[in-house]
């Protein structure tokens, strides 16, 4: 009697404290079921089914039985009342105790192993090299506990290889195998040490990132972002253009939180004036657009740039587009009212470009720099571009 009310007190305490967990479950879908039959002296291997995203823990029961001997429970609805692996880590030996109660006369060994390959060659041999656990010892039951800190579960374990031999000399016997994976809530999205990594490694190699003051902030907040939006499954199966996308949004996003979005963007303004101070116009172009446009961060003073590199590169119709989108972002700004002179005065529309002049001529393009004297620079620098026009003399006259 004294026995039978231990029982029911161990297994009442046990479940009553597994239950509280909220930070998994037992996959009962994704369970390994299987009976086989082995001969004497046989080997065999099964393969488990393949483990969910965030695997953490599995639980094996092993039981064999002869002909007339059926188990009374599954290990699934044993493990529904047991659903905490933490738990079983606290009071392994009164749970392997409840697992493993039923079992017949029959005995073998077995071995678990992470590939394929290794599962053959025991089968072969007979010898258990690189598995990650190893019964040495006959048994006609066994439950094991495999967590993360065994050589068995990784973040990267897809399925294990559980392979058997018969200790039978004559007679042949049944072999149940149950696999039954916890998921871990959080580690079922996908994100581990090694995954999360693979992330720290995108963004550690952004070009931005050399212009970046605190870059182990903007690399936390770039992984945040990450994880907090998609799966490791998700993320990975974009298609590029699409994550190329979002990690140009995850990193403005990121530049913003750290503070650096200034920063960087002058760096990258600066490497498109080298560019065009050095004639490069193809590679000044491309800067401009793809780090500064193409991410939507540009001011009116980017589209000044952009457009003066197409004037300078002799793309006339490109440069009145840019001018033209640059105006409707900030119309004030004067630097873009002249550069659209200058495009009319290419495109012989000296009545148009002669408008603008008269309407600015009083006024500063800059803090320090008026009208006329950034067109007379500017027809300076078109000059030694090989960009000459018989009309600039008209124009000084006007300012004049």
């Amino acid at each position: 009697m004294l026995k039978k009310l231990f029982l029911l007190l161990l297994i009442f305490s046990i479940s009553n404290l597994f239950s509280q967990s909220k930070d998994g479950y037992w996959d009962t879908v994704r369970t390994t079921n299987q009976t086989i039959s082995l001969k004497a002296s046989e080997k065999t291997y099964i393969k488990t089914e393949e483990f969910p995203a965030g695997t953490t823990e599995v639980v094996i029961r092993i039981t064999l039985l002869d002909d007339n001997q059926q188990t009374s429970s599954s290990l699934v609805s044993l493990l529904k009342s047991i659903p905490d692996p933490t738990g079983i880590s606290q009071g392994t030996a009164g749970t392997i105790f409840l697992l493993s109660k039923i079992a017949g006369e029959d005995k073998c060994k077995y071995a678990i192993f992470t590939t394929s390959k290794d599962a053959e060659n025991y089968v072969k041999t007979g010898k258990t090299i690189n598995s990650c656990f190893a019964q040495t010892n006959s048994v006609n039951k066994d439950v094991k506990l495999l967590s993360e800190n065994s050589n068995c579960i990784s973040g990267k374990t897809k399925n294990l290889y559980i392979a058997f031999e018969s200790e039978n000399w004559v007679m042949k016997e049944k072999i149940i195998l149950e696999v039954v994976p916890w998921v871990d809530n959080n580690q079922s999205r996908g994100w581990n040490t090694q995954t999360k990594n693979e992330i720290l490694a995108i963004s550690s190699n952004l070009d931005i990132i050399k212009s970046v003051a605190k870059k182990d902030v903007f690399n936390g907040y770039f992984l945040e972002q990450v994880t907090s939006k998609y799966t490791y499954k998700e993320f990975s199966t974009l298609l590029p253009v699409e994550k190329s996308q979002e990690i140009a949004n995850f990193t403005d996003k990121c530049l913003t939180k750290t503070g650096d979005k200034k920063l960087v963007l002058d760096a990258i303004r600066q490497k498109a004036n080298r560019f065009l101070e050095n004639k490069k116009y193809e590679q000044a172009i491309n800067v401009i657009q793809s780090e500064i446009i193409d991410k939507q961060l540009a001011t009116a003073t980017d589209y000044a740039t952009l457009a003066k590199t197409f004037l300078l590169s002799k793309q006339f119709e490109k440069a009145k587009v840019t001018v033209t989108k640059g105006i409707q972002l900030d119309a004030s700004e004067l630097q873009l009212q002249l550069l659209l002179a200058h495009v009319y005065l290419f495109t012989n529309n000296l009545s148009k470009a002669k408008e603008i002049h008269k309407k600015y001529q009083s006024q500063n393009v800059s803090a320090t720099t008026s009208w006329i004297n950034q067109t007379k620079t500017d027809f300076d620098t078109f000059q030694k571009n090989g960009l000459n026009s018989k009309d600039f003399k008209k124009i000084i006259r006007v300012l004049n």
